[in-house]
């Protein structure tokens, strides 16, 4: 007896992102999730799946902690 298993394929959910574009950061945004690539443009509304924004959102994190780091090494560096 065989059986036919159908699985609905579902479209990742999307979220509206805007990266900021400042002074100093112009560049378009490189992401991949999964094997999929994005390039991410600053200063305009884009839809993106969740999964990208949660990447961005892990990069900004990582950036602020690798920042405080620097300072306090810098801190601790000039007594």
């Amino acid at each position: 007896m065989a059986t036919t298993e159908t699985k609905e394929i579902k479209a990742p959910k999307k979220v509206k992102i805007r990266l900021p574009l400042t002074r100093t950061e112009k560049d378009d945004v490189f992401v991949a999730v999964n094997g999929k690539t994005y390039l991410i443009k600053r200063g305009v509304d884009v839809e993106v799946p969740a999964s990208v924004a949660e990447v961005l959102k892990h990069r900004e994190e990582m950036l602020e902690q690798a920042m405080a780091y620097e300072a306090e090494a810098s801190a601790n560096a000039n007594f």
